[in-house]
């Protein structure tokens, strides 16, 4: 009896906590798509199984208080009840019925794609997102992953007229109008992803070696947050990217905005004898060499990564850097960048910057190098073995730099200070990844081990 009581007291209360727990954030956002059907269809298959769970848990409640033990009473043996089985089979049949019929609908709409649809690629990377639009000829470029480089992270055919007007966007957000289908081609670099975004309602996955797809048609116009939604990897739960959704109007300014193939190929390389004017101001906190003074809060920039030095710069420049509240230094900078007129600039300045010697500095930060050794494990996979850095990760050098600076940079990313812009996925990023440092002593040991790269 006692068993029995549980049961009933099982079903009621899921019953009522479904009932009562509808506005709590952990259920479906709001919907920003055309795809309702993939609600009514998880809605069905809901109450299906709702229905099931709530019928087999009361029966077996009932059976154990109709068939309990009884002083005298014997079973009956009936190995076969065909009324029975009729039943069972047919009420099966129903319920599953009821369950795949919505979904092979939607699985129709899903793969029939509208021939006006606007077209982006979204690829996923080991753990980032980037993306490719056609320009004014409607037609993307042929890729290949054999030519993926550095310098070609697409993968583009340099031959292939087709190509030289699309767009690149090399970073975690693209843009996407409002009330016109949307096709999104998925490319994987290197290993299973998955292109998600709760609020459209529609994911696919992204498979190395072939290309998939999903469309759908916003209706909300707004920020979405895109995520991976296959294990890929030790970064899988940092892989994060952001859908915008505008009006036509702030659609067309953003993508006028956006760089081409052929623009990112024929812009000019920096002059480092241009840049050498622009950075007497850099010189008063960086050094003459950019070897860095701790007095003046300014870290060695010597040796470091040109396309590190420039992202970082224009993250100045837009603000998505160093407007944290509590990021004092990165303010200061904010102001020192804004005198870098252009991108042009950017790339003078780096370019000088990279014409430095690369000496050693002092290490500051002593800690327990055996212990920080075990914590690197999991830096390693982007800013690699050596800690030279891997711009594919998007993972700048750390080996050989400013001790005292990345441990105050691990310790603004663990606080929110850096990585809380929106728009500054890497630093986002790194946010989740410094979370594996618990406290300042696992930052001294780790940083510790990297003095000894």
């Amino acid at each position: 009896m006692p068993f029995a009581v549980v049961l009933i007291l099982l079903v009621v209360g899921s019953v009522v906590f479904h009932i009562y727990s509808q506005n709590y954030e952990w259920w479906f956002t709001d919907l920003a798509s055309n795809w309702g059907m993939v609600d009514f269809t998880v809605d069905i298959t809901l109450y299906v199984t709702g229905f099931i769970f709530v019928a087999v848990n009361l029966f077996m409640a009932y059976c154990v208080i109709k068939f309990r033990y009884k002083k005298g009473a014997r079973a009956a043996y009936e190995p076969e009840n065909k009324k029975l089985e009729s039943w069972l089979t047919g009420l099966t049949s129903v319920g599953v019925a009821a369950m795949l019929t919505p979904g092979l609908f939607v699985w129709a709409d899903f793969v029939d794609v509208p021939e006006d649809a606007h077209v982006v690629e979204a690829v996923g990377q080991q753990w980032h997102w980037t993306f490719r639009l056609p320009g004014e000829d409607g037609r993307l470029g042929e890729v290949d992953a054999e030519r993926i480089t550095d310098d070609n992270p697409f993968g583009m055919d340099p031959e292939d007229p087709n190509g030289r007007d699309d767009v690149l966007v090399y970073n975690g957000e693209v843009h996407i109008p409002i009330d016109k289908p949307v096709k999104f081609l998925l490319r994987s670099k290197d290993v299973l992803h998955d292109f998600a975004v709760a609020q459209f309602r529609v994911k696919m996955d992204l498979v190395p070696g072939m290309n998939t797809f999903l469309w759908l048609t916003p209706t909300k116009t707004g920020r979405f947050e895109i995520l991976c939604e296959e294990l890929c990897g030790i970064a899988h739960y940092t892989m994060r990217g952001a859908v915008i959704v505008d009006d036509p109007d702030d659609y067309d300014t953003w993508l006028a905005n956006q760089s081409t193939y052929h623009d990112l190929n024929t812009a000019p390389a920096g002059n480092p004898e241009a840049g050498a004017a622009q950075y007497t101001v850099c010189a008063t906190c960086h050094g003459q060499q950019g070897e860095g003074i701790a007095a003046m809060n300014a870290p060695k920039i010597a040796g470091q990564s040109a396309w590190y030095l420039k992202r970082q710069l224009i993250n100045y420049k837009r603000g998505i850097r160093g407007t944290q509240e509590g990021d004092v230094y990165g303010a200061q900078m904010i102001g020192m960048a804004a005198m870098l007129a252009d991108e042009q600039a950017v790339d003078n300045v780096v370019a000088h910057i990279r014409t430095f010697p690369d000496n050693a500095v002092a290490s500051t930060i002593d800690g327990d190098v055996v212990n920080g050794r075990k914590h690197y494990k999991i830096c390693a996979y982007c800013h690699g073995g050596n800690g030279m850095g891997i711009q594919a990760m998007n993972a700048p050098r750390a080996a050989g730099m400013s001790d005292w600076y990345m441990a105050r940079q691990l310790q603004n990313f663990k606080d929110d200070i850096r990585g809380g812009h929106p728009q500054d996925y890497n630093g986002k990023q790194m946010g989740f990844m410094a979370d594996n440092l618990h406290d300042e002593q696992a930052i001294q040991d780790v940083i510790a081990y990297i003095n000894t790269l």
